[in-house]
Parts: structure tokens; sequence; C-alpha cells
């Protein structure tokens, strides 16, 4: 296999890595890691750069998807119930138990599962509250969950992005293009 088809190759491996940062049945960042990896390993000192930032990226969105739902329900003043709850409703809408979705596969299944696993923990905890405060709260804390889910779904695909990008940049020239010879 020539250089040029492996870097083809590569970069397609790569956009499915992108795609999957944001659909979450498709592997994301540790795709495009392995993929610049590849690289490194059949053009030796090439992509130091973008091997140190695609590492980077991983390890950042590893993080974000945790920190970013869990700040946003502790933004509301949301209970330990309601963050569990969340992870509950998205590993069973992951795995398309919701009844309610015969449509829409698991990504539905995921927004949908969180949204409604949220919403049951906060207003199982919050006894205190009469029943349109809970209900109200409830409401806030899964939206917020949601909210902060989604936007740092928005930044794995930012970091993933970036870490393409800087590839691009600094493996470009060194790939011996049949085009224009």
């Amino acid at each position: 296999m020539s250089l040029t088809v492996l870097y083809c190759f590569l970069l397609v491996l790569m956009l499915v890595g992108l795609i999957g940062a944001f659909v979450p049945v498709l592997p994301g960042i540790g795709l495009i890691v392995v993929a610049i990896l590849v690289w490194t390993i059949a053009v030796p000192m090439t992509t130091s750069t973008a091997l140190i930032t695609a590492i980077a990226a991983l390890i950042l969105s590893l993080g974000i998807n945790y920190l970013a739902a869990y700040l946003g329900a502790k933004s509301v003043g949301a209970s330990s119930w309601g963050q569990t709850g969340s992870i509950i409703g998205l590993i069973i809408g992951f795995l398309g138990l919701l009844p309610a979705l015969p449509v829409g596969g698991p990504l539905l299944g995921i927004l949908f599962g969180t949204m409604l696993g949220a919403f049951v923990g906060e207003f199982l905890y919050r006894k205190e509250l009469d029943l349109s405060k809970r209900l109200a709260f409830s409401g806030k804390v899964s939206l917020a969950v949601v909210v902060s889910s989604l936007l740092g779904t928005l930044l794995e695909g930012l970091l993933a992005l970036t870490a393409i990008v800087v590839f691009v940049m600094t493996t470009w020239s060194t790939v011996q293009w049949p085009i224009g010879q």
C-alpha cells in the first residue's frame, strides 16, 4: 500500500472519528489518535505535534462529557439522585429500552433517556417540596443536564476537529500526491 493511499484511508478514519465525537455509537477521538499513531509508525518523525495534539484532545474529551453534565446539574442545584438518574436514563435510552421511542434509535434514546432519568431521579429525591415545585425543579434539572451534555458533545467535536486539522497541516506536504505530476 502506498503512503498516499494509507494517508487517504487514515483521513477517512479520522472523519469517522469526527462523526463519532457527535454520535455515541461510533468511536470518536480515540479513532483519530489511532489513525495518527498508524501514520507516525509508517512515516516516523512527521507527526509528533499532531500526535501530541490528538492525545491531549482525547484526554480532554474524556473529562469534558462527565464534567459538563456534572457542572450543568450542579449549577441548578441538582442532587446526586438527579445525576444518577441521568446516567441510568442515558444507558436505558442508548440500549433502546424506551418503549415510547420506536423511531430514532440510540441518539433520541440518549437524549430523552438522559432527560427522563434526571427528571425522575430529582423528583424522587425532592420529597420535601410540594408537587408543583417538585415538577418544576425536576424539569429544570433535566433540562440543565441535557443542555450541558450537548455543550460537552460540541466541545468534544471541536477537539476532534482540531486534532484532524493539526494532523493535516503538519503532514500534507509530506505526502507524494500523484495529481499534477
